[in-house]
């Protein structure tokens, strides 16, 4: 179902620079409307295809969005897509041929570029005098070093298949690491940052002058951290063993390693509130999965400060880093001899603030995440080179 809309603004006197934002998930769909850089219209569509749930198909649920908004005098329309290649560094205006190219595009991220490009078509058909603009979630870390980005297996197999880093929660990284410039007071070319995405997916950033130079997600949003359901790091070899002792099948170890492990697979639950409430009456499984969950972003942290060789800021975002403090608190502990530490009272605040002490050699912030603002700021940028 669309959640209640936030504004009914299309009486307003003539807006101008509006831009419709469409954030296509594999059972999803979000979207804002900006008039300028206010919010006159959002919503969300969800369980998509979900027996019992929302819309039949994306494309349903699309038509339905653009339905029920009054889209005179739209400039744009943004659309979120998750995975770009080595193609796209940029966001680009869509024709048939990046069209062409995101389909390509579908055997890296099966399950998310085949709902950004149903978005992308009912849109253009509706609207097809708007300019329509690619976003790409990986084209923040374009900019990563060969050898940040390079898989060491035969090389002639990794060109052929596409395998390399590529990273993800490229818009979020590239919003929050800005912002963490502007909360410092400092230019963005001249601040280092690891920017600590934490949500139902996670990933962690090495952001140095305002330049993705290392990311934990790789080919595809499974490596790095533990997630909701996702494993993240694991060895290989735990593949290779399921299927041979096991006899799981290649999409039973999809399935299991995307969608039953991480959070879900070590407690039953794969929302950070229930885990740090269960781990408060002392249940021993949610106090392992803390455990296991804030390790592994300490060691991500501990090995980005060793690659910036000087670190400005470190700062969490998205849903568990910006409301668990425990989460944040846990995750920095022990770094004191780095310049790195937690403020207790300040970490229990609210809003976008500092949470380290003031003497800190490294500042520590939460700043809320705003992809889809992200997004109407590169398509604002694409459609008014076009003027």
């Amino acid at each position: 179902m669309i959640a209640p809309s936030i504004g009914a603004t299309a009486q307003q006197d003539a807006p101008t620079d509006r831009v419709l934002v469409l954030n296509c998930g594999s059972s999803s769909v979000k979207f804002r409307l900006y008039d300028g850089d206010r919010v006159t219209d959002k919503g969300i569509v969800e369980r998509i295809g979900e027996p019992g749930g929302g819309p039949a198909d994306h494309e349903t649920a699309v038509r339905g969005i653009l339905d029920g908004l009054d889209l005179t005098g739209l400039t744009a329309v943004g659309h979120r897509v998750v995975h770009g290649g080595k193609r796209f560094g940029e966001p680009v205006l869509i024709d048939d041929a990046v069209l062409t190219a995101i389909r390509d595009l579908i055997p890296l991220a099966p399950l998310h570029n085949p709902a950004n490009l149903i978005g992308i078509e009912v849109t253009r058909a509706a609207l097809p005098d708007v300019p329509q603009v690619a976003i790409f979630d990986t084209a923040f870390h374009t900019t990563l070093p060969e050898a940040a980005a390079t898989y060491a297996i035969e090389r002639d197999t990794a060109e052929r298949y596409g395998i390399r880093r590529y990273g993800f929660h490229g818009t979020s990284h590239a919003y929050v690491s800005r912002r963490t410039a502007e909360l410092l007071g400092r230019p963005y070319a001249e601040v280092n940052t690891i920017t600590l995405h934490l949500g139902n997916g996670a990933s962690a950033c090495a952001v140095a002058g305002g330049r993705s130079v290392a990311t934990s997600m790789g080919m595809s949003p499974l490596e790095g951290l533990v997630m909701g359901t996702r494993s993240g790091d694991l060895d290989p070899t735990v593949i290779f063993h399921l299927r041979r002792e096991g006899g799981f099948s290649v999409d039973d170890i999809d399935d299991l390693l995307n969608h039953r492990s991480g959070l879900l697979g070590l407690t039953g639950a794969n929302d950070m509130r229930e885990v740090l409430a269960r781990r408060a009456d002392g249940d021993a499984a949610a106090t392992l999965a803390f455990d296991v969950y804030c390790r592994r972003i300490t060691g991500y942290v501990g090995a980005y400060y060793a690659l910036l060789g000087r670190v400005d800021a470190i700062t969490f975002t998205a849903g568990v880093g910006e409301h668990a403090a425990p989460v944040r608190a846990a995750a920095l502990a022990g770094l004191d001899r780095l310049g790195i530490a937690v403020d207790p009272q300040r970490n229990a605040g609210t809003g976008d603030r500092v949470i380290s002490p003031p003497d800190s050699e490294v500042t520590v912030c939460v700043i809320g995440t705003d992809e889809e603002r992200e997004i109407a700021l590169q398509t604002r940028a694409v459609a008014g080179s076009m003027a």
